[in-house]
């Protein structure tokens, strides 16, 4: 009997084709779900933490930790699995002076935007936002040298990102069972709360070497046909068992601040599996295409979304009012949308004017001459 063909499905030719579609999907979904960590909310830490427990508050609570944090370590595997078949193919040189120019160069540039626009805009008192008050602030906040930026604050993955596609031309040569102990060894320092800056965060080597892991054991095509309500299930426990530590109260939490930071790597690791298993099934569907579509956008929208937040969330807060206000879960929820909006338009703008500029500022995927070039950025591999 000939095999029945689902027209709603697209066809391919083997699975590293449909890898291949929901990598590119996958991205999309977490740059996307980063934006929530990130949404403007109107509000200082100090207020921002009296209305936590309202009804607004816990859906931004919710966004954040149930989708936002959780997207970072699907970005980390894809990055280690797609190095995993890479680096073996360049010379060392070739191999890290690539990763420079889509990862250190882009880094730097984005960061340097960031300071000339959100630093002097608050500066003209147009917005309150962080402001150069030493040359160290400056240098670091440019090179993300021992801390975490204070403007773009998602810049710290790139860094460490960089730093893992140095270590990879030793990490593919380790037999398995010490990639394992890699793993288990930056998980513990991850929950220890040790703070030393060779890795800012050391989970992303964590979350890369498994990617590793994953490519050597052929675990990519495996996991995505397996049955979503089985993958689903550890994350949905696991989110029932972070909502009640948050529920616990600040006291018990700091108790158990070591217990709580496992649960949250455990939580962030089934996200990302469950991402994984929606990325497989959404590749095999009509509605690969149109997010293929807006995919060679994403790395340039993981690098200025932050700058748009900054300078265009009060603008639009204006009408929507801050967190807490009728219309802001709205605008809360949009957010990402609207980023990518924002992010497509700059896209194209700079590929008008500037075709250099725009393929180097995102990390190579954007070209004016030819459709957009794949796997060069360090979020997109």
């Amino acid at each position: 009997m000939s095999k029945t063909i689902n027209p709603m499905q697209r066809q391919f030719r083997n699975p590293t084709e449909q890898i291949s579609a929901a990598i590119g999907i996958a991205r999309v979904m977490c740059i996307l779900g980063i934006v929530y960590v990130h949404a403007w909310t109107g509000l200082d830490g100090y207020v921002l933490g009296t209305v936590n427990e309202t009804p607004q508050g816990m859906l931004r609570w919710g966004l954040i930790e149930l989708v936002g944090r959780s997207a970072v370590p699907l970005l980390g595997m894809i990055s280690g699995w797609l190095v995993a078949g890479s680096v073996e193919r360049r010379p060392w040189g070739v191999f890290i002076g690539g990763k420079a120019r889509t990862i250190l160069l882009p880094m730097v540039l984005w960061n340097a935007i960031a300071i000339l626009t959100v630093s002097s805009a608050a500066r003209l008192g147009l917005i309150q936002a962080p402001m150069a008050d030493s040359l160290w602030w400056v240098v670091d906040e440019l090179f993300c040298l021992i801390t975490a930026n204070d403007i773009n604050v998602q810049m710290s993955f790139l860094r460490d990102l960089f730093l893992c596609m140095v270590a990879a031309t030793v990490l593919r040569r380790l037999p398995s069972w010490a990639l394992v102990a890699v793993v288990l060894a930056t998980v513990a320092w991850t929950i220890s709360w040790w703070s030393f800056p060779l890795l800012l965060r050391p989970s992303i080597l964590s979350f890369f070497v498994i990617g590793m892991l994953a490519r050597r054991g052929g675990w990519a095509a495996w996991l995505g046909a397996r049955p979503i309500a089985l993958v689903a299930l550890p994350y949905l426990a696991l989110v029932a068992a972070r909502v009640w530590t948050e529920t616990a109260g600040a006291a018990t939490l700091a108790e158990h601040a070591s217990y709580v930071a496992t649960l949250d790597l455990m939580l962030r690791g089934a996200a990302a599996l469950l991402f994984w298993s929606i990325a497989w099934r959404l590749a095999a569907s009509r509605a690969a295409a149109p997010i293929l579509r807006i995919e060679p956008y994403a790395f340039l929208m993981f690098c200025a979304h932050l700058i748009m937040i900054w300078l265009g969330g009060p603008v639009i807060g204006k009408l929507t009012g801050p967190l807490g206000s009728p219309l802001y879960p709205l605008f809360l929820l949009f957010q990402p949308a609207l980023a990518m909006l924002a992010t497509i338009g700059l896209g194209r703008l700079l590929l008008a004017v500037a075709p250099n500029a725009a393929f180097i500022l995102s990390g190579g995927r954007l070209k004016s001459t030819e459709e957009p070039r794949r796997a060069l950025s360090p979020v997109t591999g």
